[in-house]
C-alpha cells in the first residue's frame, strides 16, 4: 500500500495598494486567491475541505511569483497569466474554469454562454455553482461572467470586488 504525502498549502497575505487577501500555493502552483479584505479562515476552511491534513505554512518567499503577477494584473500591466495553477475540481468544474481562462481581458460573458462553451447548453446553474466554487478568484477569472442582461451576479469575492475589477480591465483596454 502506498502512503500518500499531502501536499503543504504555502500561503502569503497580499497587501498591494487597496488590495488585501490571503493567496495560496502548492508545489504545483497557485491553488487558492482569497476575497477582498477576508480574515485568514477564509483560506483555513478552503485548505480543510480541499486539501485535508495538509499542513498550511506561511512562506512569503514560495508566493513571490504569484504575488509579482497579481500585482502587475493589478496595475494594469498584466493580461494574462503564466503562473502555474494547482486547482483540483470535477471534470465540469475543470471544463468551466478552463472556459473562464479562455475569456478575454476586458469582456464578459454570461452564465449559458459558458454553458455552450463546454458543451452543455443546459448545465447553467450547474456552471453558476461551478464558478461559484473557483479557488483562484482574479487569475481564473470568475469575474467576468454576468447575467444574460450583463447585470452583475454572484461573486465569491463580493460584487464590489467584481465591480472593482471589470472597472480595472475595462480601463486597461483604452
Amino acid at each position: 500500500m502506498k502512503s500518500q504525502t499531502k501536499p503543504t498549502i504555502y500561503w502569503s497575505f497580499l497587501d498591494y495598494k487597496n488590495w488585501k487577501m490571503y493567496i495560496a500555493a502548492t508545489l504545483k502552483g497557485l491553488c487558492f486567491v482569497g476575497s477582498q479584505n477576508m480574515p485568514l479562515e477564509e483560506l483555513a476552511e478552503w485548505a480543510k475541505k480541499r486539501f485535508p491534513g495538509s499542513p498550511i505554512v506561511e512562506s512569503r518567499e514560495e508566493l513571490k511569483p504569484y504575488e509579482i503577477e497579481l500585482a502587475e494584473y493589478l496595475d494594469g500591466k498584466r493580461k494574462c497569466f503564466t503562473i502555474p495553477f494547482d486547482y483540483n475540481g470535477s471534470d465540469f468544474q475543470l471544463s468551466v474554469w478552463t472556459a473562464l481562462s479562455e475569456i478575454p481581458y476586458g469582456e464578459t460573458r454570461s452564465y449559458s454562454e459558458i454553458a455552450h462553451a463546454i458543451n452543455n447548453p443546459a448545465a447553467v446553474r450547474a456552471v453558476g455553482t461551478a464558478i461559484g466554487s473557483n479557488p483562484i478568484l482574479i487569475t481564473v477569472p470568475c469575474h467576468r461572467v454576468v447575467g444574460k442582461n450583463g447585470a452583475l451576479k454572484g461573486y465569491r469575492g463580493g460584487l464590489e470586488m467584481k465591480t472593482k475589477l471589470l472597472e480595472l480591465e475595462r480601463q486597461g483596454i483604452r
